[in-house]
């Protein structure tokens, strides 16, 4: 079905980190956040290519520990918060040009989803061909129902805070999704020319949620330990 295209996998992993010091590389149950993800790419066995994007020479030489390949550093201008990750798929993917390679699909897999599993990176490139699409991205089914949601005025009153019709049992509420960050697929040719994962012919693979952790304080860290230690 797709043996004869080319996939890259892109795992972005800038230094530092304002809510977890050095979180990509932050020892996860005897091992370095950013290995998780290294491996589930490696034993998925659809990436030509497992590429770590990173503007550090030390997450540079953990990553290749783990199987990964980094053929340069991120330039400063991508090394900065205001650097986006489309940014540095472009930048990837036009680099990777110049050395004579090139790609059908690239899919990024972020390091802070150390729980995402190989089956889930072939599960999303099966509906990618299932539903001929443009792109696929990953949800799982949102904790809490934004219809008990709203903001808040500095007042603090609650004020029509909740719709007036809501239904109250939440067997009754619709189901909402959430992105979760693990898995981004898409055609090469398509982002390059919209820069958008979502313009047309997109469609949600759906993961579980105790595969749908993504790490972004302490607290997230220790949730994810537990479920490692199956202690969840």
């Amino acid at each position: 079905m797709y043996k004869n295209k080319r996939f890259l996998a892109i795992i972005p992993a800038r230094s530092g980190s304002k809510g977890l010091k050095d979180k990509n590389i932050k020892q996860l149950n005897g091992k370095p956040m950013i290995a998780y993800t290294i491996e589930a790419a490696i034993k998925s066995d659809i990436f030509d290519d497992t590429i770590v994007s990173t503007d550090f020479q030390i997450y540079a030489d953990i990553a290749i520990n783990y199987g990964a390949v980094v053929p340069f550093l991120r330039p400063d201008y991508l090394s900065t918060d205001e650097a986006t990750t489309n940014d540095v798929v472009e930048y990837t993917i036009k680099e990777l040009e110049k050395t004579g390679k090139q790609y059908d699909y690239f899919m990024i897999l972020q390091p802070t989803s150390p729980l995402r599993q190989a089956e889930d990176i072939l599960g999303a490139v099966e509906l990618l061909f299932e539903k001929n699409a443009n792109s696929v991205v990953s949800v799982c089914e949102s904790e809490h129902s934004p219809l008990y949601m709203n903001t808040l005025d500095k007042t603090l009153s609650l004020k029509g805070f909740l719709p007036k019709d809501i239904k109250t049992r939440r067997q009754e509420l619709p189901k909402y999704y959430r992105l979760n960050g693990a898995i981004y697929l898409c055609k090469v040719d398509y982002f390059l020319k919209y820069k958008d994962l979502y313009k047309e012919n997109s469609y949600a693979y759906i993961m579980e949620k105790t595969r749908s952790i993504d790490i972004d304080d302490e607290y997230d860290f220790k949730v994810a330990e537990c479920i490692l230690n199956n202690e969840l």
